[in-house]
């Protein structure tokens, strides 16, 4: 059977030092798997050696005139790649390429997206791994399926399927998330493969603040872009149990019906109905999928 053509994909944001050494490993691998593979990397508007360490070591380049994203170098370099399977990497020197043989192995055994899960303790800081541990317990329970690691950025996946989710991907640091749940919302296998991870070199570009709140809303992504009734209906159901005690407290203690009563019924008739509003809106950014 043809061994189908691989395009690594690397976005790299001021990683000229990380490169110099990772380029070189990169395509010893990539010399030894036995198929046509090209390496790109994504300059995200880096102001370092990037651009030289890259012309200098025979890979594609894409450059970002400035700053655009993780995700959206993750875009650029997806419409610019070449194989029928993509291979994505951090440029920070935190995967190792000899981990990508074992992913494309298991795409092989039919999955539609290999990840690689890192360890729990891979983390940096006990604030990481309680944001990623919820993540990962979160979309587990969202998808009905053990998810080990939400936000890994070293994964592998079949071009096709992939393309069709660009759409759907933010400019931000939050695609593994989005690509990983539109995945299983359109029922396309997804594999886990447990990696070890390096310590980066050189500073992250996330901020613990900044990210936070962003990675927050990341859980209302997850809930709107994969299911959103399975959201909403425990939140409306809340609200209403809430209102609905309350009410049983004032009647007895006096005798009457409150506005908070009130308040608590209508709040949780408009989160439903949101929560089915969204669905609706799902339903039509799923609808085309399979074409």
């Amino acid at each position: 059977m043809k061994r189908r053509s691989v395009s690594v994909i690397l976005p790299a944001k001021n990683e000229a030092q990380n490169l110099e050494s990772l380029l070189p490993r990169l395509k010893s691998m990539a010399a030894g798997l036995g198929r046509d593979v090209e390496i790109i990397v994504v300059d995200d508007g880096s102001t370092d050696e990037t651009r030289a360490v890259c012309s200098g070591q025979d890979v594609r380049l894409v450059s970002h005139p400035y700053s655009c994203g993780n995700g959206a170098a993750i875009k650029s370099g997806v419409r610019a790649a070449r194989g029928e399977v993509l291979v994505f990497m951090d440029a920070d020197g935190q995967h190792d390429p000899e981990l990508v043989p074992g992913l494309l192995e298991k795409l092989e055994q039919g999955y539609d997206m290999v990840v690689g899960a890192r360890a729990a303790q891979a983390h940096a800081g006990a604030h990481r791994f309680a944001a990623n541990a919820f993540y990962n317990w979160f979309a587990s329970w969202m998808v009905g399926r053990p998810v080990p690691d939400l936000t890994s950025g070293l994964r592998a996946a079949q071009a096709e399927r992939f393309r069709r989710f660009l759409y759907l991907l933010p400019n931000g640091f939050s695609y593994p998330t989005t690509s990983t749940m539109a995945f299983f919302r359109c029922g396309y296998p997804v594999a886990y493969v447990p990696v070890p991870v390096q310590r980066r070199v050189g500073r992250s570009h996330i901020r613990v603040l900044r990210d936070g709140l962003r990675f927050l809303l990341i859980i209302f992504k997850i809930g709107t872009l994969y299911s959103p009734l399975k959201l909403f209906v425990p939140i409306s159901a809340g609200f209403f149990f809430t209102g609905l005690g309350y009410y049983l407290y004032t009647y007895l203690t006096l005798h009457r019906f409150t506005n908070m009563s009130a308040l608590l019924f209508i709040t949780s008739v408009l989160v439903f109905v949101v929560g089915l509003l969204s669905e609706q809106i799902t339903l039509l950014n799923f609808k085309d999928s399979d074409r």
